[in-house]
């Protein structure tokens, strides 16, 4: 393993923002991490950067184990071996974008022509190459968003960390970051990725990790979670002159866990292995079907499952833990 945590607790006081989490990651992978605020995921970040310190637990890095206590006792070999994009901003907003490059370069101890061509690399593969003279505070939200990855990248990290890196961005800054990481992984780059938009996630994790109350709930890929469910499809029905006898019949059906009516349309959610669209629709033989259409689980429908919380709920709070 890349990445191990194990039976890690974190508590601030009466709160305990992770509770016995425990977290893998292979060589190679893209992992999604995700949680409603308050999970703990940035408090998992936080432990495994070294910029915390954990109560308790064990953590393994690289194959070396750096103790359970963290806080900045990482080896500056182990440092070096990772990047990360934090949620806010680590930008010098007087500084131009590339001397904001140079310097993180430096604190890595990148020198001399070696420097110049990751600054030159990174500017490119970013987009940024033409304001590279420019300072951030005139850039766009986006612009500085891509800046901040390139700081985390330009001493080419094995292990890449990005806590929200498309929050409050254009689409096409969004489609930028999403392309890089995809092609950043493609190289070899392991990625742990925190998202509040899971069509992010699901375009770029091999693997997703659902976090609620400090610890581990889900894992696995999201076809995998997905199936360890309590539903695996949902099925849409719409019905010219429906009828609230309609609704109770369909509950009565097989397999069906829930169906709600709104207007016109029937929203039905599926027990695993049920295959009832068949039943489902003999019920509805008498009403005139207007259209039908069945689906399985999305991530978001398995995310509200197992949390009850919709993963954007709430987003522009912060995250307490």
């Amino acid at each position: 393993m890349l990445l191990e945590m194990n039976d890690t607790v974190k508590r601030y006081r009466a709160l305990t923002a992770l509770d016995h989490l425990s977290l893998r990651i292979q060589p190679g992978e893209t992992l999604g991490l995700l949680g409603p605020n308050g999970a703990g995921k940035t408090t998992a970040i936080r432990i495994l950067t070294g910029l915390t310190k954990a109560d308790a637990g064990e953590l393994r890095l690289f194959g070396k184990n750096v103790g359970n206590k963290g806080g900045g006792a990482f080896p500056a070999s182990v440092k070096r071996r990772i990047g990360l994009v934090p949620q806010d901003l680590a930008l010098y907003e007087t500084l131009s974008a590339r001397e904001n490059l140079e310097y993180f370069g430096k604190l890595y101890g990148i020198y001399g022509a070696e420097l110049k061509k990751r600054v030159d690399e990174t500017l490119e593969v970013l987009g940024l190459s033409d304001v590279g003279k420019k300072v951030p505070k005139k850039f766009s939200g986006g612009m500085k968003r891509r800046l901040n990855i390139g700081c985390a990248i330009i001493h080419k990290p094995e292990l890449l960390i990005l806590d929200e890196p498309t929050v409050g961005i254009d689409p096409q800054s969004r489609n930028h970051i999403l392309d890089f990481v995809d092609e950043i992984n493609r190289q070899g780059t392991t990625v742990l990725y925190t998202s509040h938009y899971m069509e992010e996630v699901e375009r770029l994790c091999s693997r997703v990790c659902i976090m609620d109350a400090g610890r581990v709930i889900a894992d696995g890929t999201v076809g995998q979670i997905a199936k360890s469910t309590i539903f695996e499809e949902m099925i849409t029905l719409k019905i010219k002159e429906p009828s609230p006898s309609l609704t109770e019949s369909i509950k009565k059906v097989q397999g069906v866990i829930n169906c709600t009516l709104e207007g016109k349309k029937f929203t039905i959610t599926s027990a695993v292995g049920s295959g009832n669209l068949p039943r489902i629709l003999e019920v509805a033989t008498p009403y005139t079907i207007l259209g039908v259409s069945a689906q399985s689980a999305t991530l978001e429908d398995v995310f509200l499952a197992l949390t009850g919380k919709r993963l954007r709920d709430g987003m522009d709070g912060g995250e307490a833990s």
